[in-house]
C-alpha cells in the first residue's frame, strides 16, 4: 500500500547556516496516529512546516497522497489539515463565519451540512454564533480544529494540539483524535506530554537536532526498548547487597527494605528464578514483589541523551 505521506531525503538549511533537517526519510501509512516526538528545537515544527509546504525544503520530495508538496502544491496542501501550535484567528469573528471562510479558502464549494457536522463532533455547536474572543482556550483550540477539518482533508496535523489545555479537556481532545482517526483521517501529531503519545499512538517517530533517531511501533518499542524492573519488598531491611549477589543488576533502596533487580524481557532467561534461589539460600526473604515496565517518557529520554 503507498504511504499517503512519503518524506525521502529530506533537509533543510536556513539562510544563516542553520542546519535544522538532516536527511529525513518517513512514510505515514493511510489511517494511523503518528506522534512525533523531540526536544525543544529538534526539527519537529520544521519538519510538519515542510510537508505542509509553508517552509521549503533545501533538498529532498514530500508527497502527500501521490502529490509532490513542492511542484503540485494545491493538490498536496489540499489534502492537508493543519492545527498549529500558535493559536491564531480573527477574534471577532463567530465560529461559523471561520470555519466556513476557511473551507472556501481550498476553493470548497459551501456545504452547511458538513459544518454542522464538524462543530457538533467537535462539541462546538452551541457555540457557532459565538464570537471566538468570548471563548476559552481550549474552546479557541477546538475551532483551530474545526478550520483545519473545514476543507474535508484526508491528514490531519496536530502541533501541540493540547499546549495549555486542562487534563479533563485533554482527555476529549484525545477522544476526540481517535474518533477522527476512525473516519479514515491520518493523524500525525507532535506533544510534549509523553503519556498523550503512549496513549493515542500506533508509532512513535522520535527526533533530535534534526535527525530523525527511530521510528517504531509504540508496542514494539516499549517491548524492545523498556527496562523491566521486579522489585521485592523485604521482610527485614538489609544494609548492603551481599557480595554473593554482586553479579546481579540489582539496586537497594536507601531504606534497605527493597531490592531492584533489572531485566531484559527480550532474553529467554530473565534471571529472576535464580535470583530468587540465591536470595532463599541467604535466608532474605520477602513480604512482597511487583513488577513495572519504563514509561515512553523514560525510553524517550534516554534516547536523546545517547545522541552525541
Amino acid at each position: 500500500m503507498q504511504p499517503i505521506i512519503s518524506v525521502s531525503k529530506l533537509s533543510k538549511t536556513y539562510a544563516g547556516g542553520f542546519l535544522a533537517l538532516k536527511n529525513i526519510d518517513l512514510k505515514i501509512h493511510c489511517g494511523e496516529i503518528f506522534a512525533l516526538l523531540g526536544p525543544n528545537g529538534a526539527g519537529k515544527t520544521t519538519l510538519i512546516s515542510i510537508i505542509c509546504g509553508i517552509v521549503t525544503p533545501s533538498t529532498g520530495i514530500v508527497l502527500a497522497d501521490g502529490h509532490d508538496i513542492v511542484r503540485d502544491y494545491r493538490a498536496a496542501r489540499s489534502k492537508i489539515g493543519l492545527v498549529p501550535q500558535e493559536l491564531s484567528t480573527d477574534l471577532w469573528e463567530t465560529v461559523w463565519d471561520t470555519v466556513s471562510f476557511s473551507r472556501g479558502l481550498f476553493g470548497k464549494p459551501p456545504n452547511p451540512a458538513y459544518i454542522e457536522k464538524v462543530l457538533r463532533d467537535l462539541s462546538l455547536w452551541n457555540k457557532k454564533d459565538a464570537e471566538i474572543m468570548t471563548l476559552s482556550g481550549g474552546m479557541k483550540r477546538r475551532v483551530m480544529i474545526a478550520k483545519a477539518l473545514s476543507h474535508e482533508p484526508q491528514i490531519l496535523f496536530l502541533d501541540e494540539p493540547t499546549a495549555g489545555v486542562d487534563v479533563e479537556l485533554r482527555q476529549g481532545m484525545w477522544e476526540m483524535v481517535r474518533s477522527l482517526r476512525a473516519s479514515g483521517v491520518t493523524i500525525i501529531l507532535t506533544t510534549h506530554y509523553i503519556e498523550e503519545a503512549e496513549e493515542m499512538a500506533d508509532r512513535i517517530g522520535v527526533i533530535s537536532k534534526g535527525e530523525l533517531i527511530l521510528v517504531e511501533d509504540k508496542t514494539i518499542l516499549m517491548e524492545k526498548l523498556g527496562k523491566k524492573q521486579l522489585t521485592l519488598h523485604l521482610q527485614s531491611p538489609l544494609e548492603s547487597i551481599p557480595a554473593e549477589l554482586a553479579g546481579y543488576p540489582l539496586e537497594l533502596s536507601a531504606d534497605g527494605n527493597e531490592l531492584v533487580y533489572t531485566f531484559d524481557v527480550q532474553h529467554e532467561h530473565t534471571g529472576i528464578a535464580s535470583l530468587l534461589r540465591r536470595l532463599g539460600e541467604r535466608g532474605i526473604d520477602f513480604k512482597d514483589l511487583q513488577t513495572n515496565q519504563s514509561s515512553l517518557e523514560e525510553i524517550f529520554v534516554s534516547l536523546v541523551r545517547a545522541r552525541p
